[in-house]
């Protein structure tokens, strides 16, 4: 367990990365080009692996390397994010120069869910143990069905919390530049940026149902588990920009990632009858990962030359 200083230091660190994202990098409404998204996706990969070496110094080898494995395994999963909030930006008809506001406050949401989903987690397992079984089923049965889910049919309008806000909440059907909330006739209205807003973060409760009990699979410490995903989500917005008009050539990706969770929901559902050590799990998640990035290239060149 990482010392309060440890908690401090980190959260501090975050607290002005976020400041120098929005108040330095970000000030002016713009369309994130994808040069910048691929230099900032760099940055936070490399942050990740100098905090792997911190870990390592202080904490010793075997944290590091739970947080590594947790780093990957919340990488991956984020990439389905992609997918989600890619249809999200296109069914509102979001501009591309707003795209960045509404993932940072999306993210800064995000921060603070999964911090309460880690925080409830670490505390079912401690107290119940029994609850690694519920988990490990859980991330089965999502590895199952995330190889027959098609994003292409999700409608943001099927989400009761939207269907909520739409009653309860007078909105505007106009976007209002980069604007939350709007004034018309001396009404306070919510542009439809916040309603993409609202569905990005709806969307990032469902995917912490996911990928929170797939780390707890790796470890049970919150200390690794909050900063894994803390990392994994800091570098989602980049990745966005960089990912989200080729992600979907990825063929193989979904298939990726539902062994991915079958292979963690077994390990935790087994408990002791299948102790995988830690380096063996990293290994099998980069490996699967690998295979479904080439296997897809490989679909992909085949169909764009099928005389080769």
């Amino acid at each position: 367990m990482a010392s309060p200083e440890f908690w401090i230091g980190f959260n501090v660190f975050v607290l002005l990365m976020l400041a120098l994202d929005l108040g330095v990098f970000h000030r002016r409404r713009r369309e994130v080009t994808i040069r910048d998204a691929l230099t900032w996706t760099v940055v936070w990969i490399v942050l990740a692996m100098v905090f792997a070496f911190v870990v390592y110094a202080i904490e010793g080898h075997y944290k590091a390397m739970e947080f590594l494995t947790g780093y990957v395994i919340e990488k991956a999963l984020s990439l389905d994010n992609i997918f989600a909030i890619a249809l999200i930006f296109g069914y509102f008809k979001t501009p591309p120069e707003n795209q960045h506001k509404v993932l940072f406050w999306g993210i800064l949401g995000a921060l603070v869910m999964r911090a309460l989903f880690i925080l409830a987690g670490v505390t079912l397992l401690e107290r119940f143990q029994w609850m690694s079984y519920i988990f490990g089923a859980v991330l089965i049965y999502t590895g199952v069905r995330i190889l027959s889910k098609k994003h292409s049919k999700m409608d943001p309008e099927k989400i009761w919390f939207i269907r909520f806000c739409r009653r309860h909440l007078p909105v505007t059907d106009k976007m209002q530049g980069g604007k939350f909330f709007t004034r018309e006739n001396g009404r306070l209205l919510a542009t439809p940026l916040l309603m993409t807003l609202l569905v990005v973060e709806t969307s990032d409760v469902m995917f912490a149902a996911d990928s929170i009990p797939a780390i707890l699979a790796v470890t049970h410490d919150s200390f690794i588990v909050y900063t894994s995903n803390v990392f994994a989500i800091l570098g989602l917005r980049s990745l966005y920009f960089a990912l989200a008009h080729v992600i979907d050539r990825f063929t193989y990706l979904q298939a990726a990632l539902s062994v991915i969770l079958i292979f963690v929901g077994l390990k935790m559902a087994s408990g002791k009858l299948m102790e995988v050590p830690i380096y063996v799990s990293l290994v099998v998640i980069l490996v699967i990962l690998a295979v479904a990035v080439f296997l897809s290239i490989r679909r992909r060149s085949k169909n764009v030359n099928p005389l080769s």
